[in-house]
């Protein structure tokens, strides 16, 4: 083999994605030296999602000051990669370790993630790729926008940045500004949830709890983003109430759309996209993914559907390892995985068998290429 491709997701509760490239090439090259290793970590958007693209296509990390989740300064991050495109993980600006215990969701703001955008447009960036999760927000974006020059106005006329607790004040929103800002910037953002903007499934229900909502915080935050809707609605005329994936990160995958334009994707696929997966394939003998768990519902969407159907298309083998296999995995088969192979030597619980999952996965993957030699 002259060429492999590793693409795995976490195995979550023992590797990262990059750990598990690692044990994997190191593995291959002790049989294969010569081989061409291509490791591309996933990402889905989170923490640690602008280390993964750049272990997986180069570039640098590029400090900012910024506004924390209470506008109070914190030392934040965007990668800028190859091709001068910018990502940036939200949770580093308005993410849940920046609140440690004092989670007011109420009264946190991205405005901090505006600023990293801002900073990357200013040094002419091309693309923006935003990375949802890990948030302390319910503020449905509007902090971001306005550090871009958005500007909404409350019942008296006045200019103010709204948070999850006054998202019912706003009345008007001019993005003048946000679009002389963005100008042809295209914006891409990473978003592996469905949940709506508001409801039983919506941000501030599902999510709210965690940030320290309240039942009755939930229900404000609830009518607040549903309001901005509204809003949004006859202002912008953009409708985010329903949309899927709209109620990721406190509603901002809504103001990503809204404000900015923005697509939302699948997180594997903008990571395919951004690494230029299709063009890595054309020479590629083998490509292998895993993740900790494979059954019926890595064939919605996740990590290993998203390989599976560009490697098919290219004719390219795609091997799972995995921790465990689950029911109904007849349809990886047929969606282009050629061969699942799990890396727990013995049965035994999870507790017991994770310590040891570097050390599985080598065995695993050191019989995998004994085989395919």
């Amino acid at each position: 083999m002259k060429k492999i491709i590793l693409i795995p997701d976490s195995f979550k509760g023992t590797m990262s994605s990059i750990e598990v490239c690692s044990v994997m090439e190191n593995v291959i090259h002790r049989h294969c030296p010569a081989a061409e290793v291509v490791c591309v970590p996933v990402a889905d958007g989170g923490e640690g999602t602008v280390d993964a693209f750049l272990q997986a296509v180069g570039g640098e990390k590029i400090p900012v000051r910024v506004k924390g989740p209470f506008f109070d300064e914190v030392e934040a991050f965007y990668g800028w990669l190859p091709g001068d495109v910018a990502v940036i993980e939200m949770a580093a600006a308005a993410g849940l370790p920046l609140v440690g215990d004092c989670r007011q969701v109420e009264k946190a703001t991205t405005y901090g993630v505006g600023e990293l955008m801002h900073h990357a447009l200013l040094h002419g960036c091309k693309k923006i790729v935003i990375g949802l999760g890990g948030s302390a927000t319910n503020d449905g974006g509007c902090g971001a926008a306005a550090a871009l020059g958005a500007v909404f106005k409350n019942r008296a006329g006045e200019k103010f940045v709204p948070t999850g607790a006054t998202l019912q004040q706003i009345v008007s929103i001019d993005l003048s500004a946000v679009k002389r800002e963005l100008g042809n910037v295209e914006c891409v953002t990473m978003c592996d949830i469905d949940n709506p903007l508001c409801g039983e499934q919506g941000a501030a229900a599902v999510f709210g709890p965690q940030k320290g909502a309240d039942a009755a915080m939930v229900g404000l935050l609830d009518d607040g983003l549903a309001h901005m809707a509204n809003v949004i609605k006859n202002n912008i005329g953009s409708d985010v109430l329903t949309l899927a994936g709209a109620g990721a990160a406190g509603g901002m995958g809504a103001g990503t759309v809204a404000f900015f334009g923005s697509t939302l994707q699948r997180g594997i696929e903008t990571v395919l996209d951004t690494v230029g997966f299709d063009d890595l394939l054309q020479d590629a003998d083998m490509v292998f993914s895993g993740e900790g768990k494979i059954d019926s519902q890595s064939l919605r969407g996740k990590v290993v559907l998203g390989v599976a159907q560009r490697t098919k298309k290219a004719g390219v083998p795609l091997v799972c390892v995995v921790g465990a296999i689950g029911d109904g995995m007849d349809g990886a088969y047929e969606q282009g995985v050629t061969a699942v192979f799990s890396i727990n030597r013995m049965p035994m619980p999870f507790k017991e068998a994770a310590p040891h999952s570097k050390e599985n996965l080598a065995i695993a993957m050191d019989n995998i290429i004994r085989l395919i030699k």
